[in-house]
């Protein structure tokens, strides 16, 4: 692509408002979407229960994976600011099938992990009111409510989303930190041997460890759906990509190997505890901000919500454009400037499922986990071709070098042994047969793109 296309992928706003996002708010998007408070509070007890003492590796090695992923993004980030996402980026590159793979895989991605937050919301949402009433109340009733707040905020304003998210997210990830740093330092310098010696650790149960510490990340990528509304996109996308990666794994390691810490100080075991923070609270002195740790999760699964909406809407409308989605979904609101109709649709498919699981009784930690892991796949597959297809890109773009084939090839491996760990051994129960759902949306998406004759054209010159 020219620089004058590449000046017209960043001038042309599909509709949106243009350049409206300070770089912060720009972050604020991914880290919402990646829900940082979540991971202490509900994943990392799911990971320590793989992997034990190798927790903090799971997360180690998930940071080195998620940042090779970054650093290709990065790249095209550099080039391209357009709200499809790594559906843009795959169609510079890839055959219209595979692009077509990388849309509808984005696009459920988004889409289930805003299922998935929802039901960690009506789960954490009725612990706080059981406790404070003695009453739980409806759990669809509940996640009607934050699916119906987050849209209403994404049909507004984006910048009212951002500056909310961003809000958010830092008054949750402080007092985790607090809560930390005074555990540790009550520890004092001594080190946790049985944790550096990997003491019972076994490689399986690290593997697969690993595949869930990755779900983590999920979504880290999604400052690329905000295209030009962002402020020198070029510049803050891809500083935005990399330092949600560096910033949540840094996070995440150091919650690990004091949520480990804390529990071996206690002789308790994280792997089966549903509300780690309350102890750790306890440990460090300052009970109350288990509490509030349990607030700010809440309050950040909403804004999970919000972001996964926000993504899933903007990748849509793209999508609509390129004509792999009707037409209607790519129109934005006259005033707002949002593309009201994507958010209206993907809001309603995010709440869908978690309505029917609820009615049916599943709780909300069981839809937090199934709709978490199916969205894995699909964030896994759209990471890996668009991987693998960047030095193709780099060519195209006259910066390729012999050396810039190796992150790219890195990357597409790592995802490609994360996606094998989701199928080998093949997990039991409901979770068995999430590969399968995955596999028929996708061919349902493949199927109307071949109904649709291949119409869609190149993103340089469908913009």
């Amino acid at each position: 692509m020219s620089q004058t296309e590449t000046d017209n992928v960043v001038s042309t706003g599909h509709g949106l408002r243009r350049e409206i996002l300070c770089p912060m708010e720009t972050l604020a998007q991914s880290v919402s979407t990646i829900a940082p408070t979540t991971t202490p509070v509900a994943t990392i007890p799911l990971v320590c229960a793989l992997a034990g003492n190798g927790t903090w590796l799971a997360y180690v090695l998930a940071t080195v994976a998620v940042l090779l992923v970054a650093l290709c993004i990065s790249r095209y980030a550099r080039h391209s600011a357009s709200p499809g996402s790594l559906y843009t980026y795959a169609s510079l590159t890839l055959p219209p099938c595979l692009s077509a793979t990388v849309a509808w895989s984005l696009l459920l991605a988004y889409v289930a992990t805003g299922s998935s937050v929802i039901g960690g919301f009506y789960h954490y949402a009725n612990l706080l009111l059981r406790d404070a009433t003695g009453h739980v109340y409806s759990a669809v009733l509940l996640a009607t409510l934050v699916t119906g707040v987050s849209m209403r905020i994404a049909y507004r304003d984006v910048k009212i989303s951002a500056r909310l998210m961003l809000w958010i997210e830092a008054a949750s990830v402080s007092i985790i930190v607090v809560v930390v740093g005074l555990l540790l330092v009550r520890h004092g310098w001594n080190l946790d041997r049985e944790q550096l010696h990997l003491h019972g650790t076994t490689g399986s149960g690290l593997r697969l460890g690993l595949v869930l510490a990755l779900f983590s990340f999920v979504g880290f990528e999604s400052a690329t759906t905000l295209g030009s509304e962002a402020r020198n996109p070029l510049q803050t996308i891809p500083r935005a990509v990399i330092q949600s990666a560096v910033l949540a794994g840094a996070f995440f390691t150091v919650c690990a190997y004091a949520e480990v810490l804390g529990f071996h100080t206690a002789g308790r075991d994280l792997g089966t505890s549903e509300a780690p923070m309350y102890l750790l609270a306890r440990i460090g002195g300052v009970p109350v901000l288990g509490l509030l740790i349990d607030i700010g999760a809440l309050v950040s699964l909403f804004a999970g919500t919000l972001a996964c909406i926000t993504a899933a809407a903007r990748v849509l409308m793209r999508m609509s454009h390129n004509g792999l989605a009707h037409s209607y979904f790519g129109k934005t609101h006259e005033r707002n400037q949002t593309p009201n109709r994507a958010v209206v649709i993907t809001g309603i498919a995010a709440l869908l499922p978690v309505a029917i699981l609820a009615a049916r009784g599943a709780s909300g930690l069981d839809v937090y986990g199934w709709m978490g892991s199916l969205a894995t796949y699909g964030f896994i597959v759209a990471y890996a071709l668009v991987c693998i297809a960047l030095p193709h890109y780099l060519r195209e773009q006259a910066v390729f070098h012999p050396g810039a084939q190796v992150v790219p090839w890195l990357a597409g491996l790592a995802m490609l042994l994360a996606l094998v760990g989701n199928f080998y051994p093949v997990p039991e129960g409901p979770y068995g047969k999430l590969p399968y759902i995955y596999l028929a949306y996708l061919a349902a998406g493949l199927a109307w793109f071949a109904i649709r004759g291949r119409s869609s054209q190149p993103a340089s010159t469908a913009l």
